[in-house]
């Protein structure tokens, strides 16, 4: 299936405006405040939103933040989604990328096109602008992106002689090494509750999940490369080359008794990796991603932005926030102020202030930062995230402790996967046509 660029994928997703305006009930109808000052609520999960607060409240007096701690994941969504339905909803809101479209499409936030629409555009790179301009509009402020990065064990590798893979046939050859070096070592992981990573991969590959024509929607979360990425990795779990883990504890269990010598991450991980086994300083290195043929590319796994939920009483004075939070390097020194943190800005102007927060001992010396941006130019213009995500993530993560056992095949997961989409989408009254 073609490839368009960004540029492209900006015009293709037309209908997503249709689909706004079709959906844009879901709140209270409210003309956004042109003031800059009042009070302000602001939800948040992400580590340091307290600090940030707290901050921009000593310079901004005339703006006070109350921050208020949500939970994150599903439970957080459905939250802000019910405020908003209520007429409670915060002022400023944290969104990942994924779930952007799903709130857009259905009028939960405001469209942010006349207000922080000309700071979107430029500051930030095309690769991070097209998550958050659809349709033609601006519906957030990035904060932060997740280029790929390999994790890897420096003396691991060094001892056993292996060598650090650039490509994914590498990548297979580097996992046969590992376990045959240490049987219970393994070069990799397949996650079994969190599908972010395979979503990453497949962008790396090229894929293109969702696409937004003149007047319907194209899903296709099983196109060529998807399968290609899905059915190498799910080998690489069935033949035992990597180990099928669930994201949290026991994945950092398996690296802190070096039963994870290597695995696919992003730029985030290196500074959760250093909290979490501080003790195996010195011991690991960061190396760009494996690729299929072996030239840069790159996706992200990960990464958020910043709302304005529909119902905010004082959206005037919440831009100006969001506009400090994310490009204000006072706002970037905030964020990264409470600990290890190795959050690489959406806005390149930024990553001098992370990047002196972020010490080099623990990875030798390594400039991460170079790293990570190397990658984050490497990330394949063109992916669009789709407007039921929350459906899709389900209908995957329901299915991959299924291909870890052996008992599906996570090509098979994909296309299960697409079907419960497109379901849905069409309950949701979305047109959608074949690719």
């Amino acid at each position: 299936m073609l490839r368009r660029t960004t540029a492209a994928l900006a015009g293709s997703v037309a209908a997503l405006s249709l689909l706004v305006t079709a959906c844009g009930g879901a709140g209270p109808d409210t003309t956004p405040s042109k003031a800059t000052t009042g009070k302000l609520t602001f939800w948040s999960f992400l580590k340091g939103s307290d600090h940030v607060a707290e901050a921009f409240n000593r310079s901004h007096p005339d703006i006070q933040v109350t921050f208020e701690n949500v939970p994150s994941n599903q439970e957080y969504y459905s939250k802000l989604t019910n405020a908003v339905k209520a007429g409670t909803a915060p002022d400023v809101a944290v969104v990942e990328y994924p779930h952007l479209p799903e709130f857009a499409t259905q009028g939960k936030i405001e469209d942010l096109s006349g207000t922080l629409g000309p700071v979107v555009k430029e500051r930030f790179p095309e690769a991070v602008r097209q998550l958050v301009d659809l349709g033609g509009r601006t519906w957030g402020v990035p904060r932060d992106v997740a280029p790929l990065l390999l994790m890897y064990r420096k003396d691991f590798f060094t001892r056993h002689k292996i060598a650090v893979p650039t490509t994914w046939d590498a990548y297979r050859t580097m996992t046969e090494q590992v376990r045959k070096a240490d049987p219970d070592a393994r070069g990799g992981v397949l996650f079994t509750d969190n599908p972010g990573l395979l979503t990453a991969l497949s962008w790396q590959a090229g894929a293109k999940w969702f696409d937004a024509g003149q007047d319907s929607w194209q899903v296709t979360l099983d196109d060529s490369p998807s399968k290609r990425t899905a059915a190498y990795w799910g080998d690489l779990a069935r033949e035992d080359l990597v180990r099928s883990l669930s994201a949290a504890d026991p994945f950092w269990t398996s690296v802190q008794k070096n039963r994870t010598v290597a695995y696919v991450c992003a730029s985030w991980c290196a500074g959760a990796h250093q909290a979490t086994v501080p003790d195996q300083k010195g011991k690991w290195a960061v190396a760009p991603v494996p690729t299929w043929d072996g030239k840069p590319a790159s996706g992200m796994y990960g990464g958020s932005s910043f709302v304005i939920p529909k119902g905010s009483g004082n959206s005037g004075a919440a831009a100006e926030f969001i506009k400090w939070i994310t490009t204000d390097p006072e706002g970037m020194k905030a964020w990264v102020s409470s600990g290890t943190s190795s959050m690489f800005p959406a806005d390149p102007a930024l990553v001098p202030v992370t990047k002196a927060a972020f010490g080099t001992e623990y990875y030798g010396g390594q400039d991460l930062y170079a790293l990570g941006k190397a990658s984050y130019d490497a990330v394949r213009p063109g992916w669009a995230w789709g407007p039921v995500m929350g459906t899709t993530n389900t209908a995957l993560v329901d299915r991959l402790p299924k291909v870890a056992d052996g008992t599906e095949s996570l090509p098979d997961v994909l296309t299960l996967a697409e079907r419960t989409t497109v379901a849905q989408m069409k309950q949701r009254g979305m047109r959608v046509t074949a690719p």
